[in-house]
């Protein structure tokens, strides 16, 4: 079976081509991060503007890089939910239509989920059943994965998720956007002993994540700090980033003792964070644990993962040409396959 996959939940715009048979065979991003910098941040508007002008361009150019015809085509998956409302409804109004010019059928997936089974795409593949921790700017959470569509939320953000707060200590500190990689430069020159950071929520019993406390710490610090030195930027962003990897590093190590799994899968765009990879590594030596990532270049948004997910689900897809997107969308609401 071979699937197109097309993703536009946010401010990336994939494309990709996956075969059951013979794996990934295309796929290409177009990311919006030079449109929203100057705004410190995506613009929902402009994001789902930019995705109606990219999408079909990238279908063509992904059909072209894999070598193959759209009549070769066996379904279009798209991106339903969750995500920026405007910016899903062009990714699957486009899906749709290509879908019914083709005569194939279609398949809505969840994002988070598509996130989630990303590292299926690599070698060696984790096997069922693993804890997923999926941390990006818009979640934050841990769930137990027994099969695909069986989720099991064990632990999510209760305010701001990871990425978010990235984002938002990166712009207190002037570092611009996107906040995760800014930070992670700045904090590599950073003292690591010079500021003391609280860690949300380890003092509870519990899997769930709290950020909104260490921005307005980040935030009260810098005040304090005022006028910001270069050596002052390095030192806060390298506080607030141990802060942040030890809360998700402890939480996983509860999540997975707690459930005797033995595998851990990390997902979204802050499982390219290199402290976060070092720390977890650290963690599955000491304790015996597995951890699975996908490529980097698949931690962010992207079609490959759409077109895995899509894949998976392709026995649920339909020739209908209406459709519904879902901005809001938890994944407990899946349906086994």
């Amino acid at each position: 079976m071979r699937v197109l996959g097309i993703e536009t939940s946010c401010d990336d715009t994939g494309v990709a081509i996956y075969d059951t048979t013979a794996g990934l065979l295309a796929h290409v991003l177009f990311s919006q991060i030079k449109t929203h910098q100057q705004y410190g941040g995506v613009v929902p508007e402009l994001a789902a503007r930019d995705h109606i002008r990219k999408v079909i361009p990238l279908v063509d150019k992904v059909l072209a890089d894999a070598g193959v015809e759209a009549a070769s085509l066996d379904g279009v998956a798209y991106t339903k939910g969750p995500g920026l409302a405007g910016a899903l409804l062009a990714g699957s109004s486009v899906a749709r239509s290509l879908a019914f010019a083709w005569d194939i059928p279609a398949v809505g997936v969840h994002h988070m989920e598509g996130h989630m089974l990303a590292p299926m795409l690599e070698e060696p593949a984790p096997k069922f059943p693993f804890i997923a921790l999926l941390v990006s700017g818009g979640h934050s959470l841990l769930a137990e994965v027994t099969e695909v569509g069986e989720y099991s939320i064990l632990g999510q953000t209760l305010d701001d998720a990871v990425g978010e707060a990235f984002d938002k200590t990166a712009k207190i500190l002037g570092l611009g956007y996107p906040g995760g990689p800014a930070i992670s430069r700045a904090a590599m020159a950073g003292d690591s002993t010079r500021f003391k950071f609280p860690r949300p929520m380890l003092d509870r019993p519990g899997l769930d994540f709290s950020y909104s406390g260490l921005k307005t710490f980040a935030l009260t610090k810098v005040a304090e700090l005022q006028p910001l030195s270069e050596q002052d930027i390095a030192d806060v962003a390298c506080a607030f980033q141990a802060a942040a990897v030890e809360t998700l590093v402890v939480k996983s190590k509860r999540a997975l003792k707690q459930t005797s799994i033995s595998s851990l899968v990390v997902a979204g765009g802050v499982g390219a964070n290199l402290l976060l990879r070092d720390e977890l590594a650290a963690m599955a030596s000491a304790e015996g644990f597995e951890v699975f990532y996908p490529k980097i270049e698949f931690c962010t948004d992207n079609g490959a993962m759409i077109a895995y997910a899509g894949a998976q689900r392709m026995h649920q897809a339909t020739k209908e040409l209406a459709f519904q997107v879902k901005p809001r969308w938890s994944l407990e609401e899946l349906q086994p396959l």
